[in-house]
């Protein structure tokens, strides 16, 4: 297939998931409402097609969507006209500089950093014909830069396509709620963040399972407990969401 055709149809591929199937659209808003409120701040990470940002921006919140995918430029800023989102083509990592993207010219929204990702996405059932047919090198910041740009995020969002560990182990100061997703190919990544999150702060969890938009459990639990879940959760051949809040127990400025 020509490449700009490629390109070309996987972001309307995108565009239509992602913006198009309203069953999913309006879950994901009134998800995004119970988690952010109007003024808070909120970082999209791996903003793709920009439906979460669109969502918590409808939510209130003011939003710094980051997204390195260069199909994706165009989509966001008109995303973000008229609206409190900033949108910044860079991706997030351990420490600042530049990075490898391999991008899926079909399947956009799967481009990442990590070398080898290609080949572990390809063990998970539905992703065995993904074909990776180019790479760009793309800057990359750090969650504690945005920090001191920005000030500290009410809820941040990270799904990079097996990033979230080191976008983690990049930042030095708890986070009051954070989503990594969690793939059944990276159990090992999901366990790094969450012994990332336990060095930071103490912290209760639920989370997503696919797409559904609500959380799998009616209460949050602790490390311990959450291990577990997650783990048979994954092994099970789920994926989805985990996310992590900051213990009621501990404010913010004890934390920091």
């Amino acid at each position: 297939m020509i490449p700009h055709l490629a390109a070309g149809l996987g972001l309307f591929r995108s565009l239509a998931i992602y913006h198009g199937q309203p069953w999913r659209v309006i879950p994901l808003r009134r998800f995004m409402r119970d988690l952010v409120g109007p003024g808070s701040l909120a970082f999209d990470i791996g903003a793709h097609a920009g439906n979460r940002s669109l969502a918590l921006s409808k939510a209130g919140a003011r939003v710094v969507a980051l997204e390195p995918q260069p199909a994706f430029g165009g989509v966001l800023d008109w995303i973000a006209r008229g609206r409190d989102i900033t949108v910044r083509r860079e991706a997030v990592g351990k420490v600042p500089g530049s990075a490898q993207l391999s991008i899926s010219r079909r399947h956009p929204t799967l481009s990442s950093t990590v070398a080898g990702w290609p080949e572990r996405l390809g063990t998970v059932a539905g992703f065995e014909q993904v074909a990776w047919d180019e790479v760009i090198e793309v800057p990359v910041v750090t969650l504690d830069m945005l920090i001191a740009e920005y000030g500290v995020p009410s809820f941040t969002k990270i799904d990079v396509e097996g990033s979230e560990a080191d976008i983690l182990e990049g930042l030095s100061h708890p986070l009051p709620l954070v989503a990594f997703e969690y793939l059944p190919a990276a159990l090992d990544i999901a366990e790094r963040c969450l012994k990332r999150l336990a060095e930071l702060g103490t912290y209760e969890y639920n989370f997503v399972i696919g797409e559904t938009q609500h959380f799998a459990r009616a209460d949050w639990v602790p490390l311990a407990d959450f291990r577990k879940i997650l783990n048979e959760a994954i092994r099970s051949g789920a994926s989805g969401d985990a996310y992590a809040r900051l213990s009621s127990s501990v404010t913010l400025g004890d934390a920091l």
